[in-house]
C-alpha cells in the first residue's frame, strides 16, 4: 500500500450547484491540480459547499435519488412532513422489491400506498416483481457523472457504471428530495488498482472478498474506493457492479469504476447510449492511498459466519455438507451472473440434501432467462424458482432450518439475519454456489474442470411496462394510507440536562440487525414505529424495549463500529422512539452516526476508549450543560453516578449536524431551512 497526498481544486458554483469554470488563463480559487480521480471530479461538478479535505464537512448537490419499500414508506411520510409540493431532483424512483411477501395486508397496503405518493410528487414507480432497485437502476436509470443517493446501504452499486452513488438513512434522502444538499465527511479516495485476469473459476465476487480479507469491515470507513489499472478493462459492468456493491461491506463511503467504452457498450444493449460519458482519472492523478491487487493471482474465496470478512479460500474448507444454497441479491443476480448459473447445471440435478433458490435481479434479467432457453436449465436441474426481488437477501422467506449450512451470493451473513439464528451462512460467487449445489458440499468449483463459454448478448430485451411515471401534476391524486401506517414519530430538542440509565452495553460490530432486525416478521411494521420498536435490540436482549419504556428512556454504550451494516433508519428512529437520548461508543459506522444525528440522539465517543471499561448497563449517568456544550463545541461529561466517577466524551459533529440535534433532528431543521 503506498500512501500519497491531493489538494484540491475549489470551483465557484452557481446558485443551482453547477460548477462556473473559471476564465481562461485564470487559475481558479484554491490552486490548481494537475490531474484529479474519476470521484473527485464528480464531487467536485457537485460541489455546493466545503472543501475535499479528509473529514471536513462538504455538501454535494443530489441528481437522483431512489428508495426501496422497507424505507421508502418513512421516507415519503417524512417527505410529506416537509410540505414540498413536487420533488427537486432530476429523478427519483421509488422501487417495490424488499416486502413482497404478502402474508397480511400490511405489505401491500403500503405498496398502494408508495404508488399513490409517488404519483402525488412527481416520482417513478417500480412496480413489485419488477425487479431489485440496484439492479434495475443500473439497468434503466443509471447516468455515469450524477449522483444518486439511496435509501440502501448498497446503493454504491452504482458505481458500476461511474456513478457517485452513496448509501443513507430515508430522512437524508427526502431532504435530497426536498432540494437539501447531502452533507457529509469530505472521504479519503483510495486507489484499487487492478492488474491481470481473473482466472478460470475466479469472478468478481472473489475480487471484493479479497479486499474485505485485507481491510476487514472496517477498512472502508470514510474512504471511496475507486478502481483502476488495466485490469479494469477485463471487467463487464455487472462485474464491476459486484464489487461496488459489495464495496459497503468495507464500510466505504462509496466505491466507482471508470466509465468507459465497456461502460458505453452496456448503455447501448440498455438502448441508452445516450447517457453515456466517458469519465477517467487523469493520468498524474493522486491518491490517498493506493492497493495493487492481481486479478490472476486471486483463488476462489468464501467468507464464514458471521461476517463478510471473515473469508478464506474455499478450498480450506471444502468438503462441508450443504443444506441450502441461495443465488441472487443486489450483489449477484445479473443476467450473466445468471447465464453462467444455467451453464453450469445444464443436464446437472442439484444433490438430494439441497435446496437451492434462485431470485433473478429484475423482470428484464428473467425474460432474458426465459427467451434464450437458459431459465429451462436452471428450473430443469431442480432450482426453486423465486420472484425478481431481495428475498432471503434479508430474511424474506427461505429462512434454512435449524443449525443449517447456507452458501448464498449475497453482500452479508450477520448472525439470525438468514432468518434462523443458529443457522451458518457462508458467502460464495456464484460458480461456487453452483458446484456446491450439484455436489452437496462445499466445492471449489476449479475441480469441475473447464468452465463453460457464456454468450452474452449485445442487445437486452427492454420492456418498461412495470415502471409508472408521475403526471405532469400530481396535485389532486389522493395518498391512500393502510392502518398499518401510523403518524410519523416527532423528536424533541436535547434537553440541557440528561440523566438516566445505561439501558445496554454491547461488544464491537454491533451491526443494524442486530439493533434493528428485519426479517418477514418485522419488516412489515416499517411504517408503524410504535409496533416496530418492540423489537429494538430483541436479537441481544428481547427485553430491552420493555425496560426503555419502564425507564422512560436512557443510554446504549456500545464497541468499535457500531451501527455496521444496512442504512435502516429504523436502528435509530425505533431508538429515539423508546427515549434513547445518546450513543456512547468506540466508533460509529457512516451511516448510522448519520441516522443517529438525524433523530436527534447524540453519536458520542469516548475520550479515553479505556474507560468503556468503567460503565455497565443499569448504571445511572448525568450529563449537565448539554445544549451549551453542543453550541459551543465542547466535550460532554457524564457523571457516572453509580460508580461516582466521571467519563469524559467527545463527538465529532460539524456545526450543522449540532444544529440538527439542537433542533430535534434533520426534519424540524430542513423544516426551518428549506422553502
Amino acid at each position: 500500500m503506498i500512501t500519497t497526498h491531493r489538494w484540491a481544486i475549489m470551483f465557484p458554483h452557481d446558485t443551482f450547484g453547477r460548477v462556473v469554470p473559471p476564465e481562461a488563463g485564470k487559475e481558479p480559487e484554491g490552486g490548481y491540480v494537475v490531474g484529479k480521480s474519476v470521484a473527485q471530479k464528480i464531487i467536485e461538478a457537485h460541489l455546493v459547499k466545503g472543501e475535499l479535505k479528509p473529514g471536513a464537512e462538504i455538501a454535494i448537490r443530489i441528481d437522483q435519488t431512489l428508495t426501496q419499500d422497507a424505507t421508502g414508506t418513512m421516507a415519503y411520510l417524512q417527505f410529506e412532513a416537509m410540505e414540498i409540493p413536487r420533488v427537486r431532483t432530476e429523478l427519483s424512483v421509488s422501487y417495490v422489491d424488499h416486502n413482497t411477501l404478502q402474508a397480511g395486508f400490511e405489505n401491500a397496503d403500503d405498496h398502494r400506498f408508495l404508488q399513490s405518493v409517488a404519483a402525488r410528487f412527481g416520482i417513478v414507480f417500480s412496480r413489485p416483481g419488477n425487479g431489485i432497485c440496484h439492479q434495475v437502476h443500473l439497468e434503466r436509470f443509471g447516468v455515469p457523472g450524477r449522483t444518486l443517493l439511496g435509501s440502501d446501504s448498497h446503493t454504491p452499486t452504482g458505481g458500476g457504471i461511474g456513478m457517485i452513488a452513496i448509501g443513507a438513512g430515508g430522512l437524508d434522502v427526502a431532504a435530497a428530495m426536498a432540494g437539501y444538499p447531502f452533507h457529509m465527511p469530505a472521504p479519503r479516495i483510495v486507489l484499487v488498482r487492478l492488474k491481470g485476469k481473473l482466472p478460470d473459476w475466479v469472478s468478481a465476487k472473489d475480487v471484493i472478498l479479497e479486499l474485505l480479507r485485507r481491510l476487514t469491515v472496517k477498512g472502508g470507513l470514510g474512504k471511496i474506493m475507486e478502481y483502476g489499472g488495466d485490469g479494469v478493462k477485463t471487467l463487464s459492468v455487472p462485474e464491476r457492479a459486484t464489487i461496488t456493491n459489495m464495496g459497503a461491506e468495507l464500510g466505504a463511503t462509496t466505491s466507482i469504476f471508470p466509465s468507459d467504452e465497456i461502460t458505453r457498450a452496456f448503455l447501448a444493449a440498455q438502448g441508452r447510449e445516450s447517457a453515456w460519458v466517458e469519465l477517467k482519472a487523469d493520468d498524474d492523478a493522486s491518491y490517498d492511498e493506493i492497493i495493487d491487487l492481481d486479478l490472476s493471482a486471486l483463488v476462489p474465496l468464501i467468507a464464514q459466519p458471521h461476517s463478510p470478512d471473515n473469508v478464506v479460500e474455499v478450498k480450506q474448507i471444502e468438503g462441508k455438507p450443504v443444506d441450502q444454497v441461495a443465488i441472487g441479491s443486489c450483489t449477484n443476480s445479473s443476467l450473466k451472473d445468471m447465464l453462467m448459473l444455467a451453464a453450469l447445471l445444464d443436464g446437472k440435478t442439484v444433490a438430494p440434501n439441497v435446496s437451492l433458490v434462485v431470485s433473478p435481479g429484475s423482470k428484464q434479467v428473467l425474460e432474458m432467462l426465459a427467451a434464450t432457453g437458459a431459465l429451462t436449465k436452471i428450473v430443469g436441474a431442480g432450482a426453486r424458482l423465486l420472484e425478481s426481488a431481495c428475498g432471503p437477501c434479508i430474511g424474506m422467506g427461505q429462512a434454512p432450518p435449524s443449525g443449517a449450512t447456507t452458501l448464498r451470493t449475497f453482500n452479508r451473513n450477520f448472525l439470525g439475519r438468514s432468518g434462523t439464528k443458529d443457522a451458518n451462512v457462508y458467502l460464495v460467487s456464484v460458480e461456487t454456489a453452483a458446484a456446491s449445489a450439484i455436489t452437496g458440499v462445499i466445492t471449489d468449483p476449479r475441480s469441475l474442470g473447464t468452465p463453460p463459454s457464456i454468450e452474452f448478448p449485445d442487445k437486452m430485451q427492454i420492456n418498461d411496462n412495470m415502471i409508472i411515471k408521475p403526471p405532469a401534476d400530481g396535485s389532486k391524486v389522493e395518498i391512500i394510507r393502510g392502518p398499518n401506517i401510523k403518524p410519523l414519530p416527532k423528536s424533541q430538542p436535547v434537553g440541557d440536562v440528561l440523566e438516566g440509565k445505561v439501558l445496554l452495553k454491547v461488544e464491537d460490530n454491533i451491526t443494524t440487525d442486530h439493533i434493528m432486525p428485519a426479517g418477514a416478521k418485522i419488516l412489515p411494521l416499517r411504517s408503524n414505529i410504535p409496533a416496530i420498536a418492540e423489537h429494538v435490540f430483541e436479537v441481544i436482549d428481547p427485553s430491552f424495549a420493555a425496560r426503555a419504556k419502564r425507564e422512560e428512556g436512557g443510554f446504549v454504550v456500545g464497541g468499535e463500529n457500531y451501527g455496521q451494516g444496512s442504512s435502516r433508519e429504523h436502528a435509530a428512529l425505533a431508538p429515539m422512539y423508546l427515549g434513547v437520548k445518546w450513543v456512547l461508543a468506540k466508533s460509529f459506522a457512516r451511516i448510522h452516526k448519520a441516522n443517529l444525528v438525524n433523530f436527534g440522539i447524540i453519536p458520542l465517543t469516548f475520550a479515553n476508549p479505556e474507560d468503556y471499561e468503567k460503565i455497565s448497563s443499569g448504571d445511572k449517568i448525568r450529563a449537565e450543560n448539554v445544549r451549551r456544550s453542543l453550541k459551543q463545541n465542547e466535550p460532554l461529561v457524564l457523571k457516572n453516578l453509580t460508580r461516582g466517577i466521571e467519563i469524559r466524551a467527545e463527538y465529532d459533529l460539524s456545526e450543522r449536524q449540532r444544529e440538527i440535534i439542537l433542533d430535534g433532528g434533520l426534519l424540524n431543521h430542513v423544516k426551518k431551512t428549506v422553502t
